[in-house]
This record gives structure tokens, C-alpha cells and sequence, in this order.
């Protein structure tokens, strides 16, 4: 009967893609498909005591609950960290800096630079997006590239490498493995840089392909009569207001990474810094921060319920089955790195959720994977590194919350714009995982 509740399994994941790429909200859709998956699994058991009531009561909100209470102070403080940012034009004047040293030319790059600055600043990658999104669509329509190519590059530069693959960033896909493999921020960083190559330039480069060909086929750019471009109100800021936008992400660095003093701290020196330095624009940083705080709500309620239906799919008996298939023997480098790549990317894919597939990976199998690298001498800062960068590569399927933000906001659908998500960042970054873990695997 485990097959069929394995069925079920791919049948709910199925259904949740089907209604995320359609729309609907992860709020309902994510307990509605874990209720699909639960009734697959009644016939083989749902373990003594549950029923779908309880399933649903217990399992899928104590899953989302817990999450949410451990990572509430991340996404709290990242939310207000980065609204103060956009607020007192920091960001924005570190992002146009960028702009204004690579031009409208590489119009691709000075979207996703900026995004990859900020997201390894410590910032939110979901802020990032409402950061970055108004001077994308400035420099794409002055670069006359069509609006449905910039979502793809908006994703890439804030989900992608800077979330994963580059030492001692502060997201927390690159904090969750610490807590299960006792390892610090910069674990394997020849390997972080590696994959850093292997998924950046392949992801880059289709990006910038896609560009060009819009511009032979003369595809140009349409104006969004949903989108209102902002004006500053106020003096103008100074020439050097750049600076504002580079030190608060390097007290974040600097914390973090050699201080080790956690990310709840670094985030807090970051916006203290932030308000220093934006003394003059103080009236503005109050109600920032109320904007920030309600913002993170939105973000970690879709990364919650989609950690709920992962939570619910880690209890079914088809889930046994499906981590027998995963984990595998782990008798040597290659088998064991292998093994954890493919369950990450899976359980990640199965939740739509980078963060939240790799915590319900980590709570099923972090253990196993740690007892198998100890047994055959391998240093679990690969396990760390491989389980970061898997993270993000089947994490960005259409039912994904950072996805559904970025379309939402740029007013793009998924046929419009989520092609390019699809290869630069699902295809690319999942394949890129697996092959670092095999020439790892093989090296070590």
C-alpha cells in the first residue's frame, strides 16, 4: 500500500503546481492538496490516532507553526532591514551606482547584479524584488527589451546564487543546515564557489540569449498601465548616497560571518546602522518599520503552508518509501553527496519552498546523512554545502511563493514570463547541484 500512497504523493504536488500556476493562493491551496495526499494514504495508514481531521489539525499546522516560530525573527527583522533600505533610497542608490558603471547595454546584468548585491547584503530575497523591480523596469524600457523577460532576471538575481552558492551568505537556506551538521556560514567555500560558476554563468547567459532574440525579432518594450513609477519626494539625495546602501549589508558580512554572533544580531546592527546613516530622513524610518513588519507576515505565511504540506507528505507511508529510494547506502563520497542532492531538490520541489524542503530534508534524513559521513570520514561541511545549493534548484516551481510574489508584482503571468524561471532557475541550479555533488563526490 505504499505505492500508493507514494501515488498520492506526486498526485497532491501535482495539484498544487496545477492551482499555483493558475493563481491561487497558497493559504488554501497547500492544506487542500496535503488533504489530497492524506487520503491517498488511508489505505495504507496514516498512523495510530490520526484521521484527516488531525492530520490537517496537527500535522499540517504543527509543520507550519514550527517553522514559522523559528524563522519568524529572520523574516521580521530582513523585512523591516529592507524597507528602510527602499525607504531612505539606499538601496536604490546602490542599485543605480551599479547601473551607471555597467549601462543599459548589459541591461540583464544591471537587473541582477543589484538583486545579488542586496540578497548577499542580508536583505529579504521577497523585498528584494520590491526593491529591485522599479529600476529594472526603468533600465529594460530604456533598453527597449520586453517586460515579460524582467521578471526572470528579478528571480534569478534575488532566488538564485547569492541565496545559496556564495560563502557566508546571510539567507537562511544558508543557516538551516548549521543547526543539524554543526558547521558555520562559510562551510566549503571552494565548493560554494564552484557551483557559484556552474549555475551563475550557464543561468546568465540563457538570460542575456533570451534578450538578444527579443531584440532581432524586433519584440520591444510595452508599458504596464498597472505599474506607477514613484517619484522622491524631498531634497535630492547627495552623490556619495551610495555608501548607504554598501555599509549596512557589510555590518550584516562582518557580524555574521567573523563576529558569529547570529542573524537576529547582525539584522538589528544592520538597521541601526541604516537609521545612522539616514539620520536626516528619520520621520520616514517609523513607518517603515510598521510596513516591513506587515510585509514579512505575507512571506512567511506562503513559505509556512507550503512547509505544511510538506509536513504532512513526511508522515504518510509513502514518504518511507520515497527517502528509501533517496538516502540510498551513503557508503562512500559520491553515493552519499548524490543521495542528499536528489532529496533536497525533491523535497524542496515538493513544497515549492527552498527554505522549507530543505528544513523537512533535514529533519527527516539530517541526521542519517551525518551518522553516514562520520561512519566514512567525510567532513559534514559538504553535507552543509550540498544540501544549501540543492535547495535551490527544484524550490521554483510554479506553486513556489517567491515566484507568485515577483509575477504579482511585476504584472506577469506564469505563460508570459515563467519559462525563464523555469530553466535559469529550476533546470539549471538543479542540475548544477547534482553535478557538483558528483565531481565532489569523486574528488574526495
Amino acid at each position: 500500500m505504499e505505492i500508493v500512497s507514494l501515488i498520492g504523493i506526486f498526485v497532491g504536488l501535482a495539484l498544487l503546481m496545477l492551482l499555483a500556476y493558475r493563481g491561487h493562493s497558497i493559504v488554501w491551496i497547500a492544506p487542500f492538496c496535503a488533504l489530497i495526499v492524506a487520503i491517498f494514504a488511508l489505505g495504507a495508514g496514516l498512523g495510530e490516532g490520526r484521521s484527516l481531521l488531525t492530520t490537517y489539525t496537527v500535522d499540517y499546522m504543527s509543520g507550519a507553526g514550527n517553522y514559522f516560530i523559528t524563522w519568524f525573527p529572520a523574516f521580521f527583522l530582513g523585512a523591516i532591514y529592507g524597507k528602510i533600505m527602499d525607504v531612505t533610497g539606499s538601496a536604490r542608490s546602490l542599485a543605480d551606482a551599479i547601473v551607471k558603471l555597467i549601462g543599459t547595454r548589459f541591461a540583464v546584468a544591471a537587473v541582477i547584479l543589484p538583486a545579488l548585491a542586496l540578497t548577499y547584503g542580508g536583505i529579504s530575497v521577497f523585498v528584494v524584488v520590491f526593491v529591485v523591480y522599479p529600476m529594472g523596469y526603468a533600465i529594460y524600457r530604456a533598453a527597449d527589451i520586453p517586460r515579460t523577460l524582467l521578471p526572470g532576471a528579478i528571480a534569478f538575481g534575488a532566488f538564485g546564487p547569492s541565496m545559496t552558492t556564495i560563502p557566508g551568505t546571510p539567507q537562511i537556506q544558508n543557516l538551516i543546515p548549521m543547526e543539524y551538521f554543526g558547521t558555520t556560514e562559510t562551510a566549503a567555500p571552494m565548493m560554494s564557489l564552484a557551483a557559484l560558476l556552474l549555475i551563475a554563468l550557464p543561468g546568465y547567459l540563457y538570460l542575456e540569449s533570451r534578450a538578444r532574440k527579443a531584440r532581432r525579432e524586433g519584440r520591444r518594450f510595452v508599458e504596464d498601465p498597472q505599474f506607477e513609477e514613484v517619484t522622491r519626494e524631498g531634497a535630492p539625495l547627495p552623490s556619495w548616497h551610495w555608501i548607504t546602501g554598501v555599509i549596512p549589508p557589510v555590518v550584516v558580512f562582518v557580524v555574521l560571518n567573523l563576529l558569529q554572533w547570529g542573524i537576529v544580531v547582525a539584522l538589528l546592527l544592520a538597521i541601526l546602522t541604516c537609521c545612522l546613516l539616514n539620520f536626516p530622513q528619520r520621520r520616514s524610518i517609523l513607518p517603515a518599520v510598521s510596513s516591513g513588519a506587515n510585509g514579512s507576515l505575507t512571506a512567511i505565511m506562503n513559505t509556512s503552508c507550503a512547509v505544511g504540506f510538506g509536513s504532512v507528505v513526511k508522515i504518510v507511508p509513502g514518504f518511507a518509501l520515497l527517502t528509501q529510494l533517496l538516502v540510498g547506502s551513503g557508503s562512500s563520497p559520491l553515493s552519499l553527496l548524490v543521495s542528499e542532492a536528489a532529496a533536497v531538490n525533491v523535497l524542496a520541489g515538493a513544497t515549492g519552498s527552498a527554505s522549507g524542503g530543505l528544513s523537512i530534508a533535514l529533519d527527516a534524513l539530517g541526521s542519517q546523512y551525518l551518522a553516514m559521513a562520520n561512519a566514512i570520514g567525510l567532513d559534514p561541511a559538504y553535507l552543509h554545502r550540498i544540501a544549501s545549493i540543492s535547495a535551490g534548484g527544484l524550490d521554483s516551481l510554479p506553486h513556489n511563493g517567491g515566484i507568485l510574489t515577483v509575477l504579482a508584482f511585476s504584472h506577469c503571468t506564469h505563460k508570459e514570463s515563467y519559462r525563464d524561471i523555469l530553466i535559469s532557475l529550476t533546470l539549471i541550479p538543479a542540475a548544477g547541484s547534482m553535478l557538483i555533488a558528483v565531481i565532489w563526490g569523486l574528488l574526495l
